[in-house]
């Protein structure tokens, strides 16, 4: 497969720095296991469901590094392992690493693992000076019918 190169796009634009990285990232991200939810849980406000049957809390690393959510699960083998026979073994657990890409209003707030689910949880939170501002003309605000008091004739 051919690589892209975005170096004439990169030239004329401002602040896509990361849009190689990201593109590498939607690429390499084929492995399907575990299965994972994301869903909006309210306004600004996501989570990440994995399902990750038979790992305990010690097993499972959550850590945020550079906009980036990486879950890492370590298998560990039961001390009884090499006594057990199974017959079919439909349950894989095996050692896993799973990324997600965060933009950079997105921040983790926290993580649970309750019946086989670990549920991070997420929220945007936008910074003031990435919110819309109404910019003065000539250094003159423009009036507001909101912010004008009512007429106390009317009364």
């Amino acid at each position: 497969m051919r690589s892209l190169d975005f170096a004439p796009l990169l030239r004329s634009s401002i602040g896509f720095e990361n849009l190689n990285r990201l593109v590498d990232f939607a690429r390499g991200d084929a492995d399907s296991y575990p299965p994972y939810n994301i869903e909006k849980t309210g306004d600004g406000a996501y989570r990440i469901q994995m399902a990750l049957a038979g790992f305990t809390r010690d097993e499972i690393d959550v850590t945020v590094q550079d906009n980036v959510l990486i879950i890492i699960g370590r298998a560990v083998e039961a001390a009884d392992a090499d006594k057990r026979e199974f017959l079919h073994r439909g349950i894989a657990k095996r050692a896993f690493e799973r990324r997600f890409q965060l933009a950079d209003t997105i921040k983790v707030t926290g993580a649970g693992y309750e019946n086989g689910l670990l549920n991070v949880e997420l929220v945007r939170e936008i910074p003031e000076h990435k919110k819309p501002r109404r910019i003065a003309i000539d250094g003159v605000e423009p009036q507001s019918v909101i912010d004008a008091e009512p007429s106390k004739a009317a009364a």
